[in-house]
């Protein structure tokens, strides 16, 4: 079989990206539509998004040929047709929830993650906000099991596109609820409001990409609830709109972490596999002891959407 190279989705679609932060911004900034722009903030997001084009294009040769050595040991060999892009689309959508989960459950990952839930606003410039040094963190390796299944790399890139051109709509408080049938399958502006936030009870919960059923299905999903409004950003905030400080604040955290360890292998491998939060001595500040904590001093939350009874 003979196979072409798509279009780069993301890239023909940067036009779009520009018009609709343009018309979100507008609409906010004269009151016709709901949610918040701070300049600053909104310029950061946009830097790293650029940064995060510049970084994927010098990279994407080398993790595209990693794939391509993996694809003579598939165990079958899957056209390209309407169907099988429908099942690489999702298939690579549910890959992409563990690949996310693992972003928010260990600290090597989330280091790099981080950048993406650093801004205190959320709005269309927040899906912008993209990390400077994701394709060195290993979890491109995901992409493996689907190579060996049949799916060329330049499919699942492909449909990775249309997955990152899909979530780019959901960041975004112009949007309130969409209605109950596609709530209840898609993910959608309420259900990654709750992603994105703080509030103890929302903490790494709703890490689908396009399909909210994920979520549902492992038990991550909480609602988003009127009575706890979201508040966005990252529970250490990075206190800074410089693009440099945004992109690396947490490789340097990690770094200093690991320097106060001394020479202890064992204490550095812990911190980078265990979740955001965790110390060796044991006095954790994980999501775990934030939600318990929360249930404490709110004993009338027991047991409610996203905390523990």
């Amino acid at each position: 079989m003979e196979f072409h190279d798509f279009p780069p989705v993301t890239t023909y679609a940067a036009p779009f990206f520009v018009l609709s932060v343009a018309l979100e911004w507008w609409g906010v900034k004269s009151g016709r539509l709901h949610g918040r722009y701070e300049t600053k903030d909104a310029f950061t997001s946009l830097a790293m998004g650029i940064g995060n084009v510049v970084v994927n294009t010098a990279t994407a040769t080398l993790f595209f040929w990693l794939l391509i050595i993996a694809w003579p040991y598939r165990v079958l060999t899957l056209p390209y047709t309407w169907w099988s892009f429908l099942a690489c689309f999702v298939l690579y959508d549910f890959i992409y929830y563990w690949k996310h989960r693992f972003a928010h459950r260990a600290r090597w990952w989330w280091m790099e993650h981080v950048t993406h839930h650093s801004s205190e606003h959320y709005n269309l410039t927040t899906a912008l906000r993209q990390p400077w040094f994701g394709p060195f963190t290993g979890l491109y390796i995901l992409g493996l099991p689907m190579v060996i299944l049949g799916f060329h790399p330049y499919l699942i890139g492909f449909a990775a596109g249309w997955n990152l051109l899909y979530q780019f709509w959901i960041h975004t408080e112009a949007i309130n609820r969409m209605p109950k049938w596609f709530e209840a399958v898609m993910n959608t502006p309420s259900h990654h409001r709750v992603h994105h936030a703080t509030n103890p009870r929302y903490l790494d919960t709703n890490y689908a990409g396009v399909f909210i059923i994920w979520d549902k299905m492992f038990g991550t999903f909480v609602p988003e609830l009127d009575e706890d409004k979201p508040v966005y950003g990252i529970v250490k905030p990075v206190g800074s709109y410089n693009p440099f400080t945004v992109a690396f604040h947490e490789f340097f955290a990690l770094m200093k972490d690991c320097a106060n360890d001394g020479l202890r292998p064992d204490k550095w491998f812990g911190r980078m596999i265990n979740a955001p939060g965790w110390s060796p001595d044991g006095h954790h500040s994980r999501s775990v002891e934030l939600k318990q904590a929360y249930v404490d001093t709110h004993p009338d939350q027991a047991g409610k959407p996203g905390l523990p009874r």
